[in-house]
């Protein structure tokens, strides 16, 4: 370790080892021109574990970026053109203040905002604009079950997974938890039909005919056997049932409520200026 490391790491242990009531002063580790770096903002670099020859080379390296870092910024603000130097400052104030705005609506729209969808509300924007809500791909409700060939009984995953009756699919989700390597029924929720294929050894040329044709259907490759069980399915250019997209509706809802609420803040915050004069046209 040469001299500079060690006397480096001695000042660190030496600060390290002072309770924090000697620590009123900050303790300066280097100096870039008139920018200095000090002790307190040096991150937790030393860690249960490391040597102290690895410690002190850590904060020898964050030492090196850090004066790089400051040189090249230094160099750069006396290299840099006036213009560049005002388009630099323009940028700032212009970033500054979309934040400052930015953080000013968040914090109105979380103190006065409405959050609270109704689903009477949610019913009758659906109902208004079905034309928006057409399908783009076609979705099921479905169980899909992958279980292994060497499965025994397998007649009996057959007969429970074609079976509506509620004791029979738990039987069903009961044996599967045991021997399936996947088993699912997507929380008995709308899902593309895609996601179903995928799972599948081979591909669906024509979904449309498949869920037409299909209430239950079953495959197998060399290892596993896929079983899909189809309770009801939507094709692609026909209405989206209202559950597959009430979460979409809720989200549109919010956010014309959101626009709306922001609008109404700058105009209020406009009309004001105009009656206590502190806005003015010439």
């Amino acid at each position: 370790m040469n001299k500079s490391i060690i006397i480096l790491f001695s000042i660190f242990l030496l600060v390290g080892c002072r309770n924090k009531h000697s620590q009123s002063k900050r303790i300066a580790i280097a100096e870039v021109g008139r920018v200095v770096l000090y002790y307190d903002e040096m991150p937790k670099l030393v860690q249960r574990g490391i040597n102290e020859a690895d410690s002190a080379a850590l904060f020898q390296n964050y030492i090196n970026k850090w004066a790089k870092r400051q040189l090249l910024l230094q160099k750069a603000e006396e290299n840099l053109s006036p213009a560049l130097k005002d388009e630099i400052t323009k940028q700032l104030e212009e970033t500054r203040s979309n934040l400052v705005i930015y953080q000013y609506q968040r914090q109105m729209i979380l103190e006065k905002l409405d959050t609270v969808l109704t689903d009477a509300e949610i019913e009758n924007y659906y109902a208004a604009n079905e034309n928006s809500f057409v399908l783009t791909s076609n979705i099921v409700k479905a169980l899909f079950i992958k279980i292994p060939l060497e499965t025994p009984d397998l007649n009996k995953i057959r007969t429970l997974a074609r079976s509506n009756d509620h004791n029979d699919l738990q039987r069903l989700e009961t044996y599967c938890y045991q021997f399936a390597e996947k088993f699912d029924d997507f929380n008995e929720a709308w899902v593309p039909m895609d996601k179903l294929s995928v799972e599948l050894p081979q591909n669906i040329e024509n979904e449309e005919n498949f869920l037409k044709r299909n209430t239950f259907f079953e495959t197998s490759d060399s290892t596993s056997l896929y079983l899909i069980s189809i309770l009801d399915y939507r094709l692609r250019s026909s209405l989206a049932p209202f559950e597959y997209v009430k979460d979409d509706i809720k989200r549109i809802i919010w956010n014309a409520r959101r626009f709306e609420f922001i609008q109404s803040l700058e105009n209020g915050i406009y009309n004001d200026a105009l009656k206590d004069n502190s806005f003015k046209i010439y």
